[in-house]
């Protein structure tokens, strides 16, 4: 079979006729297999069978590819031959919500609106499903508001990844009530997960969003539990100013949801350290306000991040510090955050925004390694691999233009 031609644009040579036997030559900007390390000016010699099927034979470097198989024809160009991109952080439930670029406040002023009116649900996890399986993303990180989209996810028989429940409650008042009752819905929603379906995670929302005392009891749910965490965390510079000195937009926000904030001193990070949060190794989410004292705290817990660039860009949250956290070996999947703050949830087009973004400082295999393999590690799973003999689509086809 082909390699499915996910994308905007393509070059397409004349393919050889599918009538004879012999190999042929996919040549890509980016090649890459799941495993090890993504390549550039690569390709994947492809097994081409009298019934027009197409298997795997090798992937590698152009120049060893020609070495190997010196009369095999190149039939097809791609920008990245590689398999299906992993979405590590979205919002399903939030896909009716109109695209909302503009400051990080208004916008959370907007999302909440959508949430009070009653719009994040089952129709909107439902068309949010049906945007990823367009664009053949089958692992998903979701941060889930509403049983009945927890259910959704546990029983989409082609999806996997994980369902974070999310939790939001910064009164400190209520934090024995929110924990048993976050401890009876992850009992509930534990009952419906399916064998090598969706998992069940938690997502504390964000340091400034839960209060201390139920940070401290979701980080100790999550560990007797075995639940992956996913939490926001320095996606916006007020967060630094909330934490150190406990003013800013931030602390005017929660003072009106009835909330008390005692500040810190400490980084987002720090915070999240002295708690003992980063024990559980939660990944972590957008990541843009940091240092490198921050950055050296989540490589010693082991911890993955999620980098969200078309969102922050829209949000104006700032620019993610990519080349900080290679230098310290973090982990880093991609994610579109919601469509609120994203125009697609197709992690092919964050891996081009990513590009364009950070420009030398990430090479295009970087991130396509951050798209699959980085994405999957950001949620747990094993990540999928094209291997010889497998059908050429175990390979998604990105025709997205490089440049």
């Amino acid at each position: 079979m082909r390699a499915s031609d996910d994308g905007a644009s393509s070059t397409t040579p004349a393919v050889a006729e599918s009538g004879t036997i012999g190999r042929e030559l996919w040549t890509a900007d980016v090649a890459y297999a799941g495993i090890g390390s993504a390549l550039g000016g690569a390709g994947v010699a492809v097994q081409r069978r009298p019934d027009g099927d197409r298997t795997i034979v090798a992937l590698d470097t152009l120049d060893r590819l020609r070495r190997r198989f010196p009369d095999a024809p190149t039939v097809e160009h791609r920008a990245v031959l590689a398999p299906p991109a992993v979405n590590a952080h979205t919002h399903l439930d939030l896909s009716d919500m109109p695209f909302t670029p503009g400051p990080y406040g208004a916008f959370i002023a907007e999302v909440i609106a959508f949430s009070h009116a009653g719009r994040r649900g089952e129709a909107a996890t439902r068309r949010g499903l049906a945007e990823l399986r367009a664009a053949r993303t089958t692992t998903v990180g979701d941060i889930v508001t509403t049983e009945e989209g927890m259910r959704i996810l546990l029983d989409a028989p082609d999806i996997d990844g994980v369902a974070y429940w999310e939790v939001l409650a910064p009164d400190p008042e209520r934090s024995e009530e929110v924990l048993a009752a976050t401890e009876r819905a992850i009992d509930r929603f534990s009952s419906w997960q399916r064998q090598g379906g969706v998992r069940v995670g938690l997502s504390p929302h964000a340091p400034h969003t839960v209060s201390p005392r139920l940070m401290v009891g979701l980080t100790a749910l999550a560990r007797r539990r075995g639940l992956p965490m996913q939490i926001h965390v320095a996606e916006s510079e007020g967060e630094q100013t909330l934490h150190r000195r406990g003013d800013g937009p931030l602390a005017t926000a929660l003072a009106a949801l009835g909330a008390s904030w005692v500040p810190s001193g400490r980084s987002p990070i720090g915070y999240l350290e002295d708690l003992g949060v980063l024990e559980v190794r939660p990944t972590l989410v957008h990541m843009v306000h940091v240092d490198e004292d921050d950055v050296r705290a989540v490589a010693r817990a082991g911890s993955a991040v999620v980098h969200c660039p078309r969102s922050n860009e829209a949000l104006g949250c700032g620019t993610f510090p990519w080349a900080l956290f290679a230098r310290h070996g973090v982990s880093v999947g991609l994610g579109t955050d919601s469509r609120g703050s994203s125009p697609d949830l197709d992690v092919r087009r964050e891996w081009l925004a990513a590009l364009r973004l950070h420009g030398d400082g990430a090479n295009a295999a970087q991130l396509v390694w951050s798209a699959v393999k980085g994405g999957a590690r950001a949620l747990g799973t094993r990540p999928r691999a094209a291997r010889r003999g497998e059908p050429l689509d175990a390979l998604s086809s990105w025709t997205l233009p490089v440049h």
